[in-house]
């Protein structure tokens, strides 16, 4: 693997380490909290990170995307709380996922990441241009996530 891509995947495992990290002293209780001003909560914003990882990385490769059918009625875009079921994973369940995700694509994809594709709506038409720009959007969310916690602790 070239060096650039250790990099990525150090990368990619550091930000995930940093909202794990974020989330050690929230209770699932505090993670259903949408407070005022905001749309979503905790565990909408962590369930979206790891479906927006995989949406993109099955955009550019058109393989099908290890990921339940449900959680895009769960995280999707323009979902929110309100459209969770009781079947839709606790905060417990996707912190495992999401610690898992990091590992599991470097060993799917990690080989394949100047594959060429077809390119996306957005032009990308490698893995590794899709690992850029969701680790992109994993700060946006990981900022959601601390303001979301500044208001409930507030």
């Amino acid at each position: 693997m070239k060096q650039r891509h250790e990099v990525l995947f150090t990368q990619l495992e550091s930000y995930r380490s940093e909202i794990l990290h974020v989330l050690e002293n929230v209770s699932e209780e505090d993670a259903e909290i949408v407070p005022k001003d905001f749309n979503n909560n905790i565990r909408w914003n962590l369930g979206h990170i790891y479906l927006d990882q995989n949406l993109w990385i099955q955009a550019v490769t058109k393989e099908k995307a290890d990921v339940p059918e449900q959680f895009h009625s769960w995280f999707g875009f323009g979902t929110s709380p309100a459209n969770f079921t009781p079947e839709t994973p606790s905060l417990e369940e996707l912190k495992s996922l999401l610690q898992k995700q990091p590992s599991q694509i470097k060993k799917k994809y990690g080989e394949r990441l100047e594959e060429e594709f077809a390119p996306t709506e957005m032009g990308m038409h490698t893995i590794e241009q899709v690992l850029i720009r969701t680790i992109f959007h994993e700060g946006i969310h990981l900022q959601a996530i601390l303001n979301l916690k500044k208001s409930i602790n507030d």
